[in-house]
């Protein structure tokens, strides 16, 4: 008889560290502790009274001083990082070298090369490395996402993205073009570029052509400032259309107007925001004249991207080439736009 292997077994609970707990950390830390078999082991947070939110629903964590302290912990599975954009990279690096799978906000890096270079780091430690590109975790998309790979509206000829965002962000490093790698394309459009690849099955893009402005006017430079509007349009080597057009501090009429719209030779598809909604979202067919609901809100999604990362570490899920490559082919196209 041949002895074999024990498959490893699958381990019960999670110990996670959280670096970084403003509102979008605190959201990611609940929603994976309250869905999945994980407890919050330690947080990382320079702002005390987030911190000390943090700790209102995470009771069992420690608040420690610094991210060496916490990668030094071999308890640990995982790190969640939702920081500034500039330190994505270094942080994501840092813990896969320390053994630990890693869970991120985007931008995963700043420029592909950094991105490669987080994506290499999973490679070599074969730890899982998942991105917070959240949208493709609500219902809506999903049920877009189903009915393009599905072949329901035929062929993909064209793709229409718009995400305005009527308020822009609130912290300061978002406008600082070192610290967070550009402006609303970096912030948004990063978000609706990745749908339309991962829907369209991530094809070769041959042509971008970007018009980028701050405040009204054309921006010829990004020494000093990031753009706040961008109109974008791709083509594939498959001679797909894709547009994208987006912003901060639009006067777009609402909070925010958010749309991927695919047209195909057999009909079409939306996924929207519904009345202006940062969270709620509504996915429609269109044949001809005729619309079909697919799905309307409710729909608590905004840590789910979160659960099933922690989930398929919880199955000893490890490296995953496909997404490292999505990740990176992402990242050349945000570079294109931005014409490095």
């Amino acid at each position: 008889m041949i002895a074999t292997q024990p498959k490893e077994q699958k381990k019960k609970e999670l110990a996670l560290g959280f670096i970084g707990v403003g509102w979008i950390g605190r959201n990611r830390m609940e929603a994976i502790r309250n869905n999945t078999q994980s407890r919050v082991a330690s947080i990382v947070e320079p702002t005390k009274e987030n911190a000390e939110e943090a700790l209102k629903s995470a009771k069992e964590a420690k608040i420690i001083s610094s991210t060496s302290e916490m990668l030094a912990d071999e308890e640990l599975d995982g790190i969640v990082i939702a920081t500034p954009s500039a330190m994505h990279a270094q942080q994501s690096i840092e813990a896969l070298k320390a053994g630990k799978a890693v869970f991120c906000q985007k931008p995963l890096g700043r420029t592909a090369t950094e991105v490669r270079e987080v994506v290499e780091a999973s490679k070599e430690a074969n730890k899982l490395l998942s991105v917070d590109l959240s949208y493709r975790y609500t219902k809506a998309f999903e049920a877009i996402y189903q009915l393009i790979r599905n072949g329901e509206i035929g062929d993909i000829y064209a793709v229409d993205l718009v995400f305005h965002n009527a308020y822009g962000p609130d912290k300061e490093w978002f406008y600082d073009i070192k610290r967070s790698g550009g402006g609303c394309v970096m912030d948004l459009g990063i978000h609706l570029v990745d749908l339309a690849l991962w829907s369209l099955d991530f094809p070769k893009i041959t042509n971008v052509r970007s018009h980028l402005f701050h405040q009204g006017k054309k921006l010829t430079s990004f020494e000093e400032q990031v753009e706040d509007f961008a109109s974008v349009a791709m083509t594939s080597e498959k001679d797909n259309i894709i547009n994208l057009e987006c912003s901060w501090h639009v006067s777009a009429g609402r909070d925010a107007v958010i749309e991927a719209r695919f047209y195909g030779t057999k009909g079409g598809a939306a996924f929207k925001n519904v009345n202006g909604s940062f969270y709620d979202f509504k996915a429609e067919k269109y044949t001809g004249t005729q619309t079909e609901t697919l799905v309307t809100p409710p729909d608590e999604w905004s840590g789910r991207a979160g659960v099933v990362w922690a989930n398929n570490v919880l199955e000893n899920n490890s490296y995953a080439p496909q997404s490292g490559e999505e990740f990176i082919k992402t990242a050349e196209i945000i570079d294109r736009i931005y014409g490095r």
